[in-house]
């Protein structure tokens, strides 16, 4: 074998084995970007909704009285409220 042959084999193996830009290290570094990328499509919807719902809060007193009352247990001064929950199946039988 020729020395420029051993120079060749010797860099390619430090390009693909060690120091930071390593294949290896390049694939992390995909995954890490796809995950990310997916958190924040997740993360952008869930920004939308509630921009929507604040939007739709602002403008309906309706939707208001609902929100508060099913999410924060608010009721008038003349009303009892009354909350039911769900029993298991297995208490049932």
């Amino acid at each position: 074998m020729s020395p420029v042959t051993i120079v060749c084999l010797l860099v390619l193996a430090y390009i693909v084995f060690a120091g930071e830009n390593t294949v290896f290290n390049s694939i992390d570094y995909d995954r890490t970007i796809d995950s990310l990328k997916a958190e924040l499509d997740a993360n952008r919807d869930t920004m939308l909704y509630y921009r929507d719902l604040n939007r739709r809060l602002a403008s309906d007193p309706n939707l208001m009285e609902q929100v508060v009352r099913e999410q924060y247990g608010m009721k008038r001064a003349s009303e009892d409220v009354y909350i039911f929950n769900e029993i298991p199946q297995s208490i049932e039988e």
